[in-house]
């Protein structure tokens, strides 16, 4: 599977359609997150099994283990490759969501997708985190969620490329990074706080990177993928 997962943050179904066609002979993956999946959702998903592309789902789901197990459950179709939870809903909510994706791919008879759990969102620093009650530096807040995750089953984590080469360190290959607040040397990094450029990133570890803007937003949105594609190959 491709390290390179594509955000499909655009407001209307026809163009996140068009970003997939344009893209699709590079076998990427196509990222729904909550515009997308809140938009026009079921329409996007019913795109990517008709074109046969992998999907991450990234819903971060966060309520009672009941609730998002079953949220988990209804969003599974077989294009679906990685769903995302948010790891502050603590260990039970974790592993109610790692059971319902198991039991659910195998009524599918499908590949049981990746559960990745977000730690902190890019878009925080340790300012924000601290204000919402997460102490310690971001790291430290990233780690402890880390832990919990891994002790839920979920596949990875998703963290900033800051992060990257501290989980590799301790968790090895027990947990997955897919990881966002990546963009090119020169891009502006817009509401993101803590990131890194495509080649640092893979040099700190990362195993997935999303990129949105910086291909979304580009002229040649083919030439602008292929770009990091070749840049994230030179430092594998």
């Amino acid at each position: 599977m491709s390290r390179l997962v594509v955000a499909l943050d655009v407001p209307e179904a026809g163009e996140a359609e068009a970003i997939i066609d344009e893209l699709y002979d590079l076998d990427l993956v196509f990222k729904i997150g909550l515009e997308p999946l809140f938009g026009y959702g079921e329409r996007l998903l019913s795109y990517c099994a008709r074109r046969d592309v992998r999907c991450c789902i990234d819903a971060k789901l966060h309520d009672i283990p009941r609730t998002v197990a079953a949220a988990a459950r209804a969003l599974l179709t077989v294009s679906v490759r990685m769903l995302t939870v948010h790891a502050v809903g603590g260990l039970a909510m974790m592993r109610a969501v790692v059971e319902s994706v198991h039991e659910r791919a195998g009524e599918l008879e499908m590949r049981v997708p990746d559960v990745f759990a977000v730690t902190l969102l890019t878009s925080m620093d340790a300012q924000s985190a601290e204000e919402v009650g997460l102490g310690g530096n971001a790291t430290q807040t990233v780690m402890r969620l880390a832990s919990l995750a891994r002790d839920a089953g979920c596949s990875g984590i998703v963290c900033s490329p800051h992060e990257v080469r501290e989980i590799k360190a301790v968790f090895g290959s027990d947990l997955l990074t897919l990881v966002p607040g990546v963009r090119p040397a020169g891009v502006d990094a817009a509401d993101q706080r803590r990131t890194a450029t495509p080649a640092e990133a893979i040099a700190a570890g990362a195993d997935y990177l999303v990129v949105g803007r910086p291909i979304l937003t580009a002229h040649d949105r083919r030439a602008a993928a292929l770009a990091i594609l070749e840049e994230t190959a030179a430092h594998t």
